[in-house]
């Protein structure tokens, strides 16, 4: 089964979408459409039918609808509907689901509340954001980092878990663990700033780990698949 992810130009370098119920990282440096490419993969999601759940702890509800509202692929309006769950880790909700800050926290059962949440509402796509929430969840615990990673790749949903690498050959855990890695580059070229896409890793899929261009449009992301990025 291919996921689709909601972005255009980026289906056709993974096959037509993401091998569904397994594990993503999307990685890159600020501002380089991290948070955007998962919106419209959460929004796709919606649009389906789905259920979604978005996790975050670098944006409100409000915030995030704010930012994607200038958008046409419709995140902010999928937030009103009962397909997206959407939790804000230091929100009431999200500190009772995940314990409070500076507490003594149930390590294991932050992962077991996590993946039983997924598997019982029947969740078929999660939005991760990001890994440095997971490591303040887990108190920076690399078993029970793994274990997390490792029953997220088990569960029922597509995630896709963004991550705060800048050096795409500076790997953590979640990369080795994950099914697949893509990064999101920005840097000035010819005096301005270009923006590109690449698959690293795609298991079961042939992929071309080329950069691609991307650029941001009203509609999102739009990868394009023609012209390859050069340094």
């Amino acid at each position: 089964m291919r996921v689709s992810s909601g972005v255009p130009g980026f289906d056709e370098l993974v096959d037509g979408g993401f091998p569904g119920q397994r594990l993503y990282v999307v990685s890159g440096p600020p501002g380089s459409g991290k948070t955007t490419f998962c919106s419209q993969f959460a929004a796709q999601g919606a649009r389906n039918g789905e259920n979604v759940l978005y996790v975050s702890m670098h944006e409100t509800r409000e915030g995030i609808r704010e930012d994607m509202s200038g958008y046409d692929f419709g995140f902010d309006r999928a937030l009103d509907t009962d397909r997206v769950t959407f939790l804000d880790s230091f929100s009431t909700d999200g500190r009772r689901f995940f314990g409070l800050p500076g507490e003594r926290r149930d390590r294991s059962g932050v992962t077991n509340r996590l993946t039983g949440f997924i598997n019982s509402r029947d969740i078929d796509r999660v939005v991760f954001d990001s890994t440095m929430l997971m490591r303040f969840l887990l108190d920076d615990d690399e078993d029970t980092m793994i274990q997390m990673l490792s029953s997220l790749k088990r569960s029922q949903a597509t995630t896709l878990l963004i991550s705060e690498m800048t050096d795409p050959s500076a790997y953590s855990e979640e990369h080795y663990l994950a099914h697949g890695v893509i990064f999101m580059h920005n840097y000035l070229e010819d005096g301005g700033m270009r923006r590109g896409i690449q698959v690293l890793k795609m298991r079961g899929t042939n992929i071309d780990t080329d950069i691609q261009d991307v650029e941001f449009t009203n509609a999102g992301l739009h990868v394009g698949t023609a012209a390859t990025v050069r340094h």
